[in-house]
């Protein structure tokens, strides 16, 4: 859906009607931001099925995640909507803005905490999980082979 979204936008930008381009870029920022929420479910996904290999059942597991998936972008949204749906448009008023024919935030403040600080925190999560399935397979490998140097 990013992707239709996205290569749909200016054609949709070109009919100049606001209210279409604010519901544009609102799918555009919904859907970017689901699919980093859902790049990050699978690294704790990962996380869980690589460190916390035993012992772990956690009831409605699928359902949770999906609420997760779909449900925290849609509060970001909600917030941004609630605070000024003109945050959201296609800068045609301004001659100089290079999104002329892209519906969009307009908003740089907006859009540095909506798009780029929750991209920088997930990116920041999935380091934190990589880095640690990283070192419980270092550990396991290691443990591996002092056993097998044992037995020789």
């Amino acid at each position: 859906m990013l992707n239709m979204v996205f290569l749909t936008n200016s054609w949709l930008s070109s009919f100049n009607q606001p209210g279409l381009c604010i519901t544009v870029a609102v799918l555009l920022h919904y859907f970017l931001l689901a699919a980093f929420t859902w790049m990050c479910l699978e690294s704790v996904h990962f996380y869980l099925a690589l460190v916390k290999v035993f012992n772990v059942y956690i009831p409605k597991y699928i359902l949770k995640c999906c609420i997760a998936g779909w449900g925290v972008p849609a509060v970001v949204i909600t917030i941004v909507l609630i605070i000024n749906k003109d945050f959201y448009g296609n800068g045609s008023d301004f001659e100089s803005n290079p999104f002329s024919n892209f519906c969009w935030i307009q908003e740089n403040v907006v859009f540095y905490i909506s798009v780029v600080a929750y991209v920088f925190l997930i990116f920041l999560m999935n380091t934190a999980m990589f880095i640690t399935v990283l070192l419980q397979i270092h550990s396991v490998k290691s443990r591996t082979q002092r056993r097998s140097t044992f037995w020789k």
